[in-house]
């Protein structure tokens, strides 16, 4: 019996990691939100941001995880962007040192402006555990859409990744470390 378990528990542990990897989130849908949060730490998320809000898919952004040295006007130099649509529309946030704690950053930021929706911006790979992150730290009333940064990921990367994201489900659902 507990052997059937146990493989039971496996068998669903790799099909759930197949789906990980192979149904990574894309773009999000092209509704307008309230805002867009860039997390930082990989490629191509910024940029992302910063077409979305010349866009007009929000009217601000808030870059989470910022290095604390780092100011608005090396990121404007960096991604050749004027320093005025920093000055206008863009937050950088300096607290966050990992997903959690972006997610906390973001909640502050949005409460201080009154948001009801956001536009996650992140890695494919780390979409679904930052939303989760997000949503539960926003909690029902503000609407989270996730938008995904394709990535290239090593396989030990997205089995990191898939592992956090049970651990974090099952912690939230045990309310662990909530």
């Amino acid at each position: 019996m507990i052997r059937r378990l146990l493989a039971a528990i496996a068998l669903a542990w790799v099909v759930g990691f197949g789906w990980f990897m192979l149904a990574l989130p894309g773009p999000g849908d092209a509704r307008p939100t309230d805002a867009i949060v860039v997390l930082t730490g990989g490629a191509g998320r910024i940029d992302r941001g910063l077409d979305l809000l010349r866009a007009r898919a929000a009217r601000r952004m808030l870059v989470t995880g910022v290095g604390a040295d780092v100011g608005p006007r090396a990121l404007a130099s960096e991604y050749r962007v004027s320093p005025r649509l920093f000055a206008c529309c863009i937050d950088l946030g300096h607290e966050a040192v990992d997903t959690r704690s972006n997610a906390e950053e973001t909640r502050d930021w949005v409460r201080r402006h009154g948001y009801k929706s956001v536009r996650l911006v992140t890695s494919d790979w780390h979409l679904r555990r930052a939303r989760l992150e997000l949503a539960y730290a926003l909690g029902p009333d503000v609407m989270v859409i996730g938008d995904g940064v394709p990535g290239n990921p090593k396989p030990p990367l997205l089995l990191s990744e898939y592992n956090k994201l049970l651990v974090r489900q099952v912690a939230l659902a045990l309310g662990i470390g909530a």
